[in-house]
Order: C-alpha cells, then structure tokens, then sequence
C-alpha cells in the first residue's frame, strides 16, 4: 500500500518520500500489513478557505483523506496534492516544517492516526484534549 512521508532531514529541511507497507495475504479476508502501535484517533475537518503557513506536525501521525483535497509544500519547495483515498506519513516534527491549504475551495475530512503524544508545547496538541472517548477542541 503506498503512503507517502513528509519528515525533516538532519538540516531541519522536509521532504516527501513514497514509501510501500507490505501487505501479507491472509486468505478470504484479503491482504493485511503488520500491526503498527497508535496512541489515539482525531477525526478532523478543514474549510474551503483553509490556509495554514508554515509549521511543524505535532506528533508522528498519519492522516486519512477522506474527502476533498490538500495542498501540501515541504520546505524544499515540493509542492504535492492529495485527495480522497490518500494517505500520509507526517513525520516534520522539527525543522523548517511545511505548508498546507484547501484545493479547489472545498471542504476536506481526514482521519489522523497519532503515533505518539508529540510536543505538549504544540499549539495543536494543546487545543485537542481527550474526553472520555470523545476529543474536544478549545479552538
């Protein structure tokens, strides 16, 4: 399954690399990767008119794409598109970090997958607090 990885190298500059998860076959209930460890689920959704200049993720996570699009530049001046059905590694979690905005003036829904707990110092990690099951926003 491709995902593609967005990190800092030891310069602190970021970059998208395509990488494969290896799918096992398991028989009738189709092709599986190895279990990969998660510390939690944030279910988001982004307006029309999103724009976010540069910054750091907050934590290792992946993000879902369920719907809509993202535009998304690594320090390096790549600049990738991503949409329904695609799946990111956020990784730039130090360094000059990145840029993302809507594309095409539409609203986007994703599904973050966090790997750790990240920077409690982080704006983002700040504004999301666990509640029970449910995670609410203070922004």
């Amino acid at each position: 399954m491709k995902v593609t990885r967005l990190y800092a190298d030891s310069h602190g500059e970021s970059h998208f690399e395509d990488i494969k998860i290896p799918l096992n076959d398991c028989g009738d209930i189709g092709k599986l990767s190895q279990l990969q460890e998660a510390t939690g689920v944030i279910f988001r959704e982004t307006g029309s008119d999103y724009d976010y200049n540069w910054h750091n993720a907050p934590r290792r996570q992946y993000i879902i794409m369920l719907s809509g699009g993202v535009e998304i530049e690594a320090s390096d001046g790549t600049s990738r598109q991503f949409g329904s059905g695609d799946i990111l590694l956020v990784e730039d979690t130090t360094g000059k970090g990145h840029r993302s905005k809507s594309v095409n003036n539409q609203t986007r829904k994703s599904i973050i997958v966090t790997l750790d707990y990240g920077n409690p110092s982080s704006t983002l990690v700040k504004n999301v607090k666990s509640k029970g099951d449910v995670f609410t926003t203070d922004a």
